[in-house]
């Protein structure tokens, strides 16, 4: 009979899973109304904002490489600390444009640390047999925290709990308090792995570059063009283009959470069943399919060939939940890397300088992006989107067919 028992230091990972998700989804989901509401700034401005709180994401590798000594353990609990001091800073004060730059920076600090070791710790405590299973498991989880989350910021906003015209941002200080309880597990989770090494993930103090990684380097500087475009750009054309409230915003999250609930967990089974190559595949296709309709959807509105109201609306929001699960499937390219390692130990470093890779490209698309919005127009952001996709493409068809996903040690 097939062991499915799930190990108690795997269980405690999905509770510090879930409990960033709650932070994230106080925090990070509501940035763009934040941004809108309290310092009414406009498109160039928002992606100026970008680089302070894409600047982490660049400087990760650089940070993680010099902590190293640390182990991932304890940097995920550095990770979570900061990320509620960030977010404390910006619940209890009403700081100036300047300051509140700063406070983001710390918070966006703590959870692009974050992003590269949920995913080498995950894969690390996975049984050797169960990686994308297991993968698609704490991804599930983190989404449906997100779809629970969404309604709580939903009911918040629309009944006044929530609000950004206060001095105090009462959904900040919870977000603050949830990565609180993260660090809290994060400090049982190291305890409880103490006498089970094989399960404690040791960097090494560099960046790693190979040849071998090529394509994985590839796909994460696609996926920071991307990222801006749905996370960002996808997001201010319903706050921006069709002046959509918080309430609107959280209640699109609960709709792609909630799909992508039972989508994740059919993702990581998938990923075991048909192999990287082909998910790829659909990786790829499901961007570039998603961006080019956006590109004309949006730019009918912009435009006043389509209404403002009704079905083009509609059409926006389901191509958001659609951009948002396409998202989702950047774990295909962390199983990938994990599949492709030279060794065990040089996961945690080149998926960390992958994530910098990613943010160097981030930053600029999203100054990029801020500029052909205004100069062009909304809806050749998407269209360039859409253009760099094929990139992904490109890695799908190239890449080998992997049938084994797990490494020697």
């Amino acid at each position: 009979m097939k062991n499915n028992k799930i190990r108690k230091e795997m269980v405690l990972f999905f509770i510090l899973i879930a409990a960033v998700a709650i932070g994230n989804g106080l925090s990070d989901s509501v940035y763009s109304n934040y941004f809108k509401e309290v310092y009414n700034v406009t498109a160039p401005q928002r992606a100026f904002i970008e680089f302070p709180r894409e600047l982490p994401g660049l400087l990760c590798a650089l940070v993680i490489a010099s902590l190293s000594f640390l182990g991932d353990f304890k940097l995920s609990l550095l990770a979570q600390i900061l990320a509620s001091v960030g977010l404390i800073g910006l619940g209890v004060f009403n700081p100036p444009f300047g300051i509140m730059l700063l406070f983001l920076f710390v918070n966006s600090l703590g959870m692009h640390l974050f992003l590269p070791l949920q995913d080498s710790i995950g894969m690390s405590l996975a049984e050797p047999d169960k990686i994308g299973q297991r993968v698609g498991q704490y991804a599930s989880i983190k989404i449906g925290v997100g779809f629970l989350v969404g309604i709580m910021v939903f009911i918040g906003f629309r009944t006044g709990l929530f609000t950004f015209k206060s001095e105090i941002k009462l959904i900040f200080l919870i977000g603050a308090f949830a990565f609180f309880i993260a660090s809290i597990i994060a400090i049982i989770l190291m305890k409880t792995i103490k006498s089970d090494t094989s399960s404690i993930t040791k960097n090494r103090v560099r960046l790693v570059f190979r040849k071998e990684y090529r394509y994985y380097y590839l796909l994460t500087i696609l996926h920071g063009v991307q990222k801006q475009i749905a996370y960002v750009f996808g997001s201010w054309v319903i706050v921006d283009l069709l002046l959509k409230g918080a309430d609107i915003m959280s209640l699109l999250i609960i709709a792609s959470s909630f799909i992508g609930i039972f989508f994740m967990r059919k993702l990581g089974k998938w990923i075991d069943k048909f192999g990287i190559k082909k998910m790829m595949y659909l990786d790829a296709l499901s961007f570039i399919v998603v961006y080019i309709i956006y590109g004309f959807v949006v730019w009918g509105v912009s435009s006043k060939i389509l209404p403002q109201g009704s079905w083009p609306v509609m059409i926006i929001y389901a191509l958001f939940v659609l951009d948002r699960l396409s998202m989702q499937m950047g774990i295909i390219k962390s199983v990938y890397l994990r599949s492709i390692a030279i060794n065990s130990d040089e996961v945690t470093a080149t998926l960390s300088t992958g994530t910098s890779l990613d943010h160097i490209v981030s930053i600029l698309a999203a100054q990029v992006s801020g500029l052909i919005w205004i100069t062009l127009g909304p809806q050749w952001v998407f269209f360039m989107a859409a253009f760099f996709s094929l990139g992904n493409l490109f890695v799908a068809w190239r890449i080998e067919p992997v049938d084994k996903l797990t490494i020697e040690n």
